[in-house]
């Protein structure tokens, strides 16, 4: 049974930061394209940033240069580093694997970030 566990977010001032980490389970995360996901009130979910089972990494254009994807094999762990954060980036983020910038699985329960003075 594919299981996502994500946990770090919080309310955080305007230019503050978070670390964001998704525990996955059930499935060959070695193997797996892994991603970010975001979705607003109101808002359909989009994705963030992903990472290739190699490395490669892509952001979508609105958190380059401040947010930052990793993954952790060893601990099918994808982690996401969120700094100088806007209030427009205020939403729940989930975790997924992906394929063709499609997500693969169920969404876990996600992880509440605000961002707010």
């Amino acid at each position: 049974q594919v299981q996502f566990v994500e946990s770090g977010g919080g309310l955080v001032q305007p230019g503050g930061s978070l670390r964001l980490s998704c525990a996955a389970s059930g499935f060959t995360f070695s193997s797996h394209y892994m991603s970010w996901y975001r979705q607003a009130p109101g808002n359909q979910r989009e994705l963030v940033a992903k990472i290739s089972s190699g490395g490669m990494i892509n952001y979508v254009d609105s958190v380059k240069g401040r947010f930052t994807i990793s993954r952790d094999n060893a601990k099918n762990t994808v982690y996401l580093q969120m700094n100088s954060l806007k209030p427009e980036d205020t939403a729940v983020y989930y975790c997924n694997a992906l394929i063709l910038d499609s997500p693969l699985y169920n969404w876990g329960q996600g992880t509440q970030v605000t961002v707010s003075s």
